[in-house]
C-alpha cells in the first residue's frame, strides 16, 4: 500500500482567526482575550481545532480548545456539521456517565464571529496515539511502551466503551436518533447510504463500495439489537491519556443511536486498518493488540454483552471508512493534490482488505 501527500486541513487564515476569536471572546468574558492561537499539525479532515490561552483575571479556564466547524466552501467531507448536537452530547456524557470529556464553555450557533458555527472546551493535557505516522510504526511512545503498559491502555479504553454503553441514558439522547425507517441500525446504514451518494455526486461511483453495501444485507443481524449511546468515532487516536489511561474523549460529530456492535467494529476496525497498513510496508506493528477476540472478551466481561454479528460489524465499519476516504481522495483531487485514477477504488487505501472481507475471506488470517 502507498499513501498519498498528506492532505490540506484548513483553509483559514490563522492571523485572521485570533483577531475574529478575541473579539468574540469580549462578548462572552468582557476583557478576555485570545493568545497564542495554534492549529495543531495533527487537526482533522472534518471540523477544525483551535487551541489558545484565554487571557482575563479571572477565566472559567486557561487552556482552551475550540471546535470549529468546516469551511462550507473547503470542499468538506461531511454534508453537514451539527455543532449544537456535539455540544449537547459532550454535556450529556459529562453529566449521565464517569467517561472523561472535556467540560464544555461556550457554544456559537451564530456562523458570523468565526465563519461557521463553534464551541469551547477545555484542553486536556495529555498525548494522543498518532495518526500521521500511525502509532502502529516505529517511533512513537505507545510504539515503545511495553507489552504491559498497552494492555493497560487496551483495558482501559474498552473500559470507557461498556461504562459509556452502560451508563448514557437512551431517552436523554434521543436527539441523536437518525432519521428513517426501521431500528437504529438500519437508520444507521441508511444514512450511509445517504452519505455515499452524496460523496460520488457528479463522480465516479465506487464498484467496492456498493459491493459492501449489498454483502451488508447478506449478513444483516436475524435480531434487533438495543440501541446504546454510541460513540461513533471509537478509536484510540481520538483519545487523550494520561499515562496510559484515558483522560479525555473527543471527536463526538459521528455520535448516534445505534447497537453496541456499532463502535466495537470500528475500534476493532480503525486499528486493524492502521496495523495493515504497518504490515504492507514491512514492519511488525502491534500484532497483539487490540485483536477482535480479546476486544470481544474484555466487552463481554465487563458488560455482560456478548458482541454479536462482528462480521457484520467489522464490514460496516471498513465499508463506513472506505466512504470517508473516498471523500477526503475526490477532495484531494479537488485541490490539485492528486489525479484521479480510472478505477475510483484504487482511491481507497484499504481497498484490499475491504475486498477480502466482502468476499469473507479477511477474518481467515486471524483476530
Amino acid at each position: 500500500m502507498t499513501t498519498a501527500p498528506r492532505p490540506r486541513t484548513t483553509t483559514r487564515d490563522p492571523d485572521e482567526l485570533t483577531r475574529r476569536l478575541t473579539d468574540w471572546l469580549g462578548t462572552r468574558l468582557p476583557g478576555a482575550r485570545a493568545t497564542g492561537v495554534t492549529v495543531p499539525a495533527s487537526n482533522g479532515l472534518s471540523s477544525e481545532t483551535l487551541l489558545f490561552d484565554l487571557d482575563h483575571p479571572e477565566p472559567p479556564l486557561r487552556r482552551c480548545a475550540l471546535r470549529l466547524a468546516a469551511d462550507p466552501a473547503a470542499y468538506t467531507v461531511f454534508p453537514v456539521y451539527d455543532m449544537v448536537r456535539q455540544y449537547r452530547t459532550l454535556r450529556l456524557v459529562a453529566t449521565h456517565t464517569d467517561v472523561p470529556v472535556p467540560r464544555v464553555l461556550w457554544l456559537e450557533e451564530d456562523p458570523a464571529p468565526l465563519g461557521a458555527p463553534f464551541f469551547v472546551m477545555e484542553r486536556v493535557e495529555g498525548r494522543v496515539p498518532p495518526d500521521v505516522m500511525p502509532y502502529t510504526y516505529e517511533g512513537n511512545w505507545l510504539h515503545a511502551a511495553s507489552d504491559a503498559d498497552r494492555e493497560r491502555l487496551e483495558g482501559a479504553t474498552i473500559g470507557l466503551l461498556a461504562r459509556l454503553h452502560d451508563q448514557a441514558p437512551v431517552d436523554e439522547a434521543e436527539f441523536l436518533a437518525l432519521p428513517g425507517e426501521g431500528d437504529a441500525l438500519r437508520r444507521h446504514v441508511t444514512a450511509q447510504r445517504a452519505y455515499y451518494h452524496w460523496v460520488v455526486a457528479g463522480l465516479a461511483p465506487s464498484p467496492l463500495i456498493e459491493s459492501a453495501f449489498d454483502r451488508l444485507e447478506d449478513l444483516w443481524p436475524k435480531e434487533a439489537a438495543p440501541s446504546v449511546l454510541s460513540w461513533g468515532d471509537a478509536r484510540i487516536g481520538n483519545i487523550v491519556y494520561d499515562g496510559f489511561a484515558p483522560a479525555a474523549v473527543l471527536d463526538w460529530e459521528m455520535a448516534a443511536l445505534a447497537p453496541r456492535e456499532v463502535d466495537l467494529g470500528w475500534t476493532v476496525y480503525l486499528h486493524r486498518f492502521f496495523q495493515d497498513l504497518t504490515a504492507a510496508s514491512g514492519q511488525c506493528g502491534l500484532p497483539g493488540f487490540l485483536r477482535r477476540d480479546r476486544v470481544e472478551e474484555r466487552y463481554a466481561r465487563l458488560t455482560g454483552h456478548t458482541p454479536r454479528d462482528m462480521d457484520f460489524h467489522t464490514l460496516y465499519a471498513a465499508l463506513r471508512h472506505a466512504i470517508v476516504m473516498l471523500r477526503i481522495a475526490y477532495r484531494q483531487a479537488y485541490f490539485g493534490e492528486v489525479a484521479v485514477p480510472a478505477d475510483p477504488d484504487t482511491l481507497i487505501l484499504h481497498h484490499g482488505s475491504l475486498r477480502a472481507m466482502v468476499q469473507g475471506s479477511y477474518w481467515e488470517t486471524g483476530s
